[in-house]
């Protein structure tokens, strides 16, 4: 069977990593006046900046060769048709759709999927205007003031993570809240500060039977029916996502009152469909059109952009190149605007869910490093927490940093400071500083030649650390959408150049099926399965002492 390792600019690459790794950044720089120009890249409201990456311009060639030779285009194509290219679950994969304002038909088993998108987009338009307006009422007659979303992962963390990034365009029609851990202290902690007369309760699970979901959503009736004692009433205070008409009907939901959502959309790429009603919900309707809008502006330059001008897939290519030939393990979120904090989190799950695989299209082992690490916080925080390991630990961490040209809040001189250590940290990681540089701002400071002999080592910082900068006009609607779906189809490009199917994930389900069975153990009487014994032990000891 064929292997990625195999293709002429696999092995090119290979040889060039060889090489590159005894260059320095710095060197690179100071060898060509216009890499900034020769790498870097412009879109509507993003500035792309790669040139602090360690690459050259045969390197860069051989990567764009690398994603022709993996027949990208064809992919990339059979992505926007609807073709079933989640090839385990023989489904297709069309989050693309549910942005598609060209409303170009997209077909799936023959059918036009775009009208079933408009439909469902129509009915969260409408529905989340008679919240807001106040002429959705509760079971006393109030209106609603509080939305809490119970959900996990795709189902949560993309909700979440936008209305997080745009509360500043928030109005104080509606509070959200966001319940994701089966950790009955969440839970409590937001029931603590609603009230059951004016809240409403979104339930996003695809099947109605993700466990975590559904035993939150299930106190959450609970804690409902002890003030309105009366189970119609749940019809006022729960809506769903959700596929299962069944289960939703069982728990007390109205059929009208059921967003839907298709086996084409995965968890993880899902906030741009019904799963993203807390977002319509709490900015307003329009400001959900508008990151809508951003992905598909994005969508439509990953369709159209020559290979060595596509940013989504240059992102990708890069990705590759630091993990799979330069052998660094992990890669750091750094956002450099506050409203971004959650954006790390998010990619985490989008990018290690999907391309955390071992196996190829066809069943066998890769022979390389598929994804890496992802990890971050916002730049100013880890500064003083995890730079010191980027700038002088024995790893090497490439990063993606990222700001805003304008802040959501324009306080005094604060996005001047905040963006003065953005460029700074960039420039300090690529170039580092030497014994020569160590040695005269030593003597400057009138250190003797043993002091510094001393601290020489100390002080010395290698530099060649590989990063990214991104930067947006603002943190708005439409650059939330454009940002995330930069990411998200970066994601596929790896997943189609490392040849593993991005868009299963059958590590959840393995620790959700054996979960299940041990909650049986946990919380009925006579039930026992064979572990291990260190998991008998742990079963033991908690079932002994709880």
């Amino acid at each position: 069977m064929s292997c990625r390792t195999q293709l002429p600019s696999w092995q090119a690459l290979t040889t060039a990593s060889e090489q590159l790794k005894t260059q320095h950044l710095k060197s690179l720089f100071e060898q060509d006046v216009t890499r900034f120009e020769q790498f870097s890249r412009q879109i509507p409201g993003l500035l792309f900046d790669f040139s602090k990456q360690l690459i050259d311009t045969d390197t860069f060639t051989q990567l764009v060769k690398l994603a022709e030779e993996c027949d990208l285009a064809q992919w990339r194509d059979k992505l926007f048709a609807g073709e079933k290219i989640n090839i385990t679950e023989d489904r297709a994969v069309l989050h693309v759709a549910l942005r598609n304002r060209g409303n170009t038909p997209i077909y799936v088993d023959g059918e036009n999927v775009m009208d079933q998108v408009n439909s469902e987009l129509e009915k969260m338009k409408v529905f989340s205007h008679k919240v807001r307006s106040g002429d959705w009422l509760g079971y006393t007659g109030k209106a609603v003031k509080d939305v809490v979303a119970i959900g996990v992962g795709g189902s949560n963390l993309g909700p979440q993570m936008v209305t997080e990034a745009l509360s500043a365009y928030a109005d104080d029609t509606l509070n959200v809240h966001y319940v994701s851990n089966v950790d009955g202290v969440q839970l409590a902690q937001v029931l603590d500060k609603v009230c059951p007369e004016t809240t409403l309760f979104v339930i996003s699970s695809k099947t109605f039977t993700t466990s975590e979901t559904m035993t939150n959503a299930r106190s959450a009736v609970t804690w409902f029916l002890n003030a309105a004692q009366n189970e119609a009433e749940i019809a006022k205070h729960f809506v769903a996502v959700s596929t299962n008409l069944e289960k939703t009907r069982a728990f007390g939901i109205s059929d009208e009152n059921v967003f839907t959502m298709w086996d084409w959309v995965g968890g993880r790429f899902s906030l741009w469909s019904a799963i993203g009603l807390p977002i319509a919900l709490y900015l307003g309707y329009d400001k959900f059109e508008a990151i809508l809008e951003g992905a598909y502006e994005v969508d439509e330059h990953f369709k159209n952009a020559s290979f060595d001008q596509n940013i989504p897939l240059i992102m990708a290519l890069l990705s590759v190149w630091n993990t799979s030939f330069l052998g660094y393990q992990s890669q750091a979120i750094l956002p450099y605007d506050q409203a971004l904090h959650m954006l790390p989190a998010y990619l985490q799950q989008g990018e290690m869910e999907s391309n955390g695989k071992h196996v190829t299209f066809a069943g066998q082992t890769v022979p390389y490093t598929t994804v890496p690490l992802i990890w971050g916080m916002t730049g100013i925080n880890g500064q003083h927490a995890f730079y010191q390991c980027l700038h002088q630990g024995n790893v090497i961490v490439p990063a993606d940093f990222i700001a805003s040209l304008k802040p959501q809040r324009d306080v005094a001189k604060h996005h001047d400071i905040l963006l003065s250590n953005f460029f700074a940290q960039t420039e300090a990681l690529m170039a580092g500083v030497n014994e020569q540089q160590v040695r005269a701002d030593l003597s400057a400071k009138g250190k003797s030649e043993a002091e510094i002999e001393r601290l020489l080592p100390h002080k010395i910082h290698e530099g060649n650390r590989p990063t990214t900068s991104m930067i947006l006009d603002e943190v708005d609607a439409k650059a939330v959408g454009r940002l995330i779906a930069l990411y998200e189809h970066k994601i596929f490009c790896q997943g189609i150049i490392l040849e593993v199917c991005s868009f299963d994930q059958w590590g959840v389900e393995l620790g959700k099926g054996l979960a299940s069975a041990i909650e049986a153990e946990l919380t009925q009487d006579g039930v026992t399965h064979p572990h291990d014994s260190s998991t008998a032990g742990l079963i033991a000891y908690y079932k002994q002492n709880r």
